[in-house]
């Protein structure tokens, strides 16, 4: 069964979110709300929500323009509009008597087939389908999604004893790969998976941050980073979410499980938290929370509450040294260390992986179902398992024991056999409830360097760049620096890479696994040899760059880039010369460079204006080289990879994939698609019109700056992109070739590179990661 039309009953901030993401999968969506009191406008609930979203930030559409794909209703006058409908997802209030009554209406009205499923995170679905009809519990389930459901990948399905197997696999099937979920298969269990594990955590760490004094910037500090959870931590999340819903959950939480539940043990409602519920304090969305934002001297300063005195001081970074010794001894050094931090971190820590440890299989059939469930719905680096192993099973069952607490058995198993995860004949396997090793099996369509990297090594590799056979005659780039910044190695692969492939494969794509594609050029780097005043040098860098992705461009096969997050100045122009594009439909793409008072340096320039000239259209070269001039001079960067196309930054043509975990599968196949009679394309040519284009764009640069809007840093950036965009000294006789285009780019770039305030620009934008305005 397929998915094409979807209805989203609430639309409260999870119903218009889930509505908004069926819509950026293509879906035509339904949202219905009730009639509001004393209301002229019977749907302005649904029509409101709309309205709402298209001003959130983050945007819960991938463009704007999908906001049209929402029909809004209401339920008293378009129930009937459900008839046609392949899911109807019910996003009301945690109330049972009111879903029930709300299924009932919907029964009335659902043509046979239809699907429908609770957005529930709290209600069990015996509870949801006692005493509806069978017709119903055939096609019902959970899709319990995580806020915001654009952004966050976990969705946990739960299907009853009566629901048809075809529905689940058709939910899993379009969550997966329209909606571009990882799709994780909960028991009904009390909280599901994520929340059931998530709630424990915070309270233990409420608790014992409580009980201990520790402040909560050194708790969020020990909690986060090294554990690869975000930086967030425990408290900064409960702002986030919101402080007055965590008695709510953890109330829910408590009635829902059995006696001798551990979280019966550490459940209770702080005297603090009640206090600052009651005085407006519940996070980012009141007046502060344990975090806030304040006035000092003029400057807004981060603050942090005092958990006894509920007084707010400026917030410290703490320095730990447990979180040092960690880097180096591990966890367990972390553990050891007599700080407080460390002893706070075991207290918080043993007993949330013990009692993850414990619950399995009741609240998932596989270890992988728990690890994969906290690492897409918490954003954990690594989930409960899979930390287990790096403290290491038999130390973390030991110190349990010595500590007096339980030894959940499955941890004792991994203690004995040497871990949860193990390799087995080049293939992950996992450690079983039953007590054997089960390989990781990947649903079809997945293909990760990740499970590539344990059975092969790379064909080429050095610090910065690997090069993979990736099967059926196609080889995958991958970068491997911090933020997957662009340096001489990664250039120098690169060139490697064409000549092997050349000689050896079919294709190649350029892909890797980490956050982001590629945040550009290795700034650091650069400043480092112009403080040496190694000019020559940074020119020759500037020229490889060119000279690489030219070679990229005009290379004997099929080179296609496959981004998801940052893909940024550099980043961004190993795109623009690749044959053909399939994104992360979560791809940020941008040429910044002026943000740091550069312009693009290694092709960016005339790629854009190459995709800008050849698209039909009247009024000569100007209309495209005014477009490709804002786009560059105000450093647009696209907030999905449907906007990227807007700009230009992707072409008709190229592919959006929604789940991050077929990427690499997805770009393999469009590479293969391109082999049969492959041809490099020409390299462009130019007619620019010179000094006409400059003056016309130096009118606009004075308005805006008349306007307040550049600053004289950005005019002087403005000027030298206005000269490589319009051609320089030539005209629309004239043609310009893309090398003579490419000399303009790199004088350009070398200029700018020698202005003591670009210099200003790349020092403050390494030191704080923010642009300057000078």
């Amino acid at each position: 069964m397929a998915i094409a039309k979807v209805a989203v009953i609430g639309s409260g901030v999870m119903g218009g979110a889930i509505a908004a993401h069926a819509a950026n999968a293509g879906a035509e969506v339904v949202l219905l709300d009730i009639v509001p009191e004393g209301g002229r406008n019977r749907s302005a609930l649904a029509e409101g929500a709309i309205e709402r979203m298209l001003k959130t930030d983050p945007a819960p559409f991938m463009d704007r323009r999908f906001a049209k794909r929402i029909r809004t209703g209401n339920l008293d006058d378009h129930l009937n509009q459900l008839k046609d409908v392949d899911w109807i997802i019910e996003a009301v209030v945690e109330k049972l008597e009111i879903k029930q009554a709300l299924y009932r209406k919907i029964e009335g009205v659902r043509r046979d087939g239809s699907i429908v499923s609770s957005n529930t995170s709290t209600i069990r679905l015996v509870a949801l389908t006692e005493g509806l009809p069978e017709r119903l519990r055939r096609d019902f389930l959970i899709t319990h999604f995580f806020n915001p459901p654009r952004y966050m990948r976990l969705l946990e399905l739960v299907a009853g004893p009566s629901t048809r197997r075809d529905a689940i696999e058709a939910i899993n099937h379009f969550c997966d790969l329209s909606l571009g979920k990882g799709v994780i298969e909960a028991n009904d269990t009390p909280g599901f998976i994520a929340n059931r594990i998530g709630t424990f955590w915070i309270q233990v760490a409420l608790n014992e941050a409580l009980d201990s004094g520790l402040p909560i910037e050194e708790a969020d500090a020990v909690l986060s980073r090294p554990f690869g959870i975000p930086k967030t931590g425990v408290f900064a999340l409960m702002d986030l979410v919101g402080i007055d819903l965590m008695p709510l959950v953890g109330r829910s939480l408590y009635n829902a499980v059995k006696e001798g539940d551990a979280f019966r043990a550490i459940h209770r409602e702080a005297e603090p938290v009640r206090r600052m519920i009651e005085g407006g304090l519940i996070g980012r969305k009141g007046k502060g929370g344990f975090y806030r934002l304040a006035e000092h001297d003029g400057k807004k300063v981060k603050e942090a509450i005092d958990l006894k005195s509920l007084a707010y001081a400026k917030a410290r970074k703490p320095r730990l040294e447990c979180v040092s010794v960690a880097r180096k001894g591990g966890l367990p050094a972390l553990f050891e260390h007599p700080e407080p931090a460390g002893g706070y971190a075991w207290r918080v820590m043993s007993r949330t992986l013990a009692y993850a440890a414990a619950l399995v299989p009741e609240i998932a059939g596989s270890i992988q179902a728990v690890d994969d469930a906290m690492r897409l719905g918490y954003n954990w680096g690594q989930g409960p398992f899979e930390l287990i192993d790096k403290i290491g099973p038999r130390w973390f069952a030991e110190r349990l024991k010595a500590d007096g607490q339980t030894v959940p058995s499955l941890v004792a198993r991994a203690a004995e056999s040497g871990g949860f995860y193990r390799v087995e004949a080049g293939r992950r396997v996992a450690l079983a409830p039953t007590g054997s090793y089960r390989p990781i099996e990947r649903p079809k369509g997945v293909l990760l360097l990740a499970d590539l990297r344990l059975a092969a090594k790379p064909l080429l590799r050095n610090r910065s760049a690997s090069l993979w056979d990736i099967g059926d005659g196609v080889a995958a780039l991958e970068f491997h620096t911090k933020m997957n910044a662009l340096d001489p190695d990664i250039l120098g692969l690169m060139r490697q890479s064409i000549e092997l492939i050349g000689a050896k494969h079919k294709a190649l794509v350029i892909y890797n696994e980490g956050d982001n594609f590629s945040a550009g050029v290795n700034l650091g780097l650069a400043l480092f040899a112009i403080n040496l005043g190694a000019w020559p040098m940074l020119e020759d860098l500037v020229k490889q760059g060119q000279q690489t992705f030219a070679a990229l461009r005009d290379a004997p096969f099929p080179v296609v880039g496959a981004p998801s997050g940052l893909a940024l100045g550099g980043g961004c122009e190993v795109l623009l010369h690749c044959d053909a594009v399939q994104a992360h439909a979560e791809s940020y793409i941008g040429l910044v460079e002026t943000g740091v008072g550069l312009i693009p340096g290694w092709g960016g320039c005339r790629a854009m204006l190459a995709r800008g000239l050849g698209k039909k259209g009247f009024g000569g070269a100007m209309p495209a080289i005014s477009k490709v001039f804002e786009t560059i001079g105000l450093a647009k960067v696209s907030r999905s990879a449907f906007e990227a196309m807007e700009l230009g930054f992707l072409r008709e043509g190229d592919g959006i994939t929604a789940n991050r975990d077929r990427l690499l599968s997805d770009a393999k196949a469009r590479a293969l698609a391109l082999v049969p009679g492959y041809k490099p394309p020409p390299a462009p040519t130019f007619k620019l019109p010179g000094k006409t284009a400059r003056v016309a764009l130096a009118i606009a640069v004075k308005g805006m700056s008349i306007t307040g809007k550049v600053t004289a840093h950005d005019q002087v950036v403005a000027k030298e992109l206005a000269f490589v965009l319009s051609g320089g000294d030539t005209d629309t006789v004239d043609q310009t070739t893309d090398d003579s285009l490419a000399k303009l780019e790199r004088a350009a770039f070398m200029r700018l590179l020698r202005e003591p305030k670009t210099l200003a620009r790349m020092e403050h934008t390494l030191d704080t990661g923010k642009p300057l305005r000078n």
